[in-house]
């Protein structure tokens, strides 16, 4: 028996925007643990970026790939405290079509068991735009293992049960269209 379509793995592609002041691709642990996440987990790393904690650098950025029609995922770390240089969440929200409420409360409940009542200090958020959905989370690395193994991994996995959001996001392949072509 063949699995629907919507119940297959399919392998996204996911743009990966680090927001710092002060890292580069050396030191950039965070993003490029991201990319090691989602290549290990057969997605494709579609563009990477570091880009300054500047409101609207990351806006421009993001608006960008949400536009695109190359990506289906974006994947933000840093930029989501409460420092006057945080602005990750003031720049992407007025991009969302829908916020995803779950995702940030459900990241401060897994982050509790590692750094306690710290974790009220995370604003972090995500949504779905044009077909796009956008994680963002905190610069640490640690924390963006905590938000990749806990929710991210699973949330891109069209065989994760009972739901998941890959059928919400743009198709690339052109497999939404091929039923329109055989008829």
């Amino acid at each position: 028996m063949v699995k629907n379509y919507a119940e297959q793995f399919q392998s996204l592609r996911i743009a990966v925007l680090t927001v710092s002041d002060s890292r580069n691709e050396e030191s950039d642990t965070s993003g490029q643990l991201l990319v090691e996440k989602l290549t290990d987990a057969g997605h494709q790393l579609a563009n990477k970026r570091i880009e300054k904690d500047d409101l609207y650098t990351i806006r421009a950025v993001v608006a960008a790939w949400i536009a695109s029609d190359d990506i289906q995922v974006v994947l933000i770390t840093g930029g989501t405290g409460f420092t006057g240089r945080d602005s990750t969440p003031q720049a992407v929200i007025p991009l969302f079509d829908t916020v995803i409420d779950g995702y940030g409360e459900l990241f401060r409940q897994i982050s509790y068991n590692d750094i306690g009542s710290s974790t009220v200090q995370s604003r972090a958020v995500a949504g779905l735009s044009n077909g796009t959905i956008v994680f963002c989370m905190p610069g640490s690395t640690n924390a963006c293992r905590t938000a990749w193994d806990g929710i991210i991994g699973e949330q891109l996995d069209a065989s994760h049960k009972p739901c998941n959001f890959v059928g919400q996001l743009k198709a690339i392949d052109g497999s939404e269209c091929a039923s329109r072509e055989a008829s």
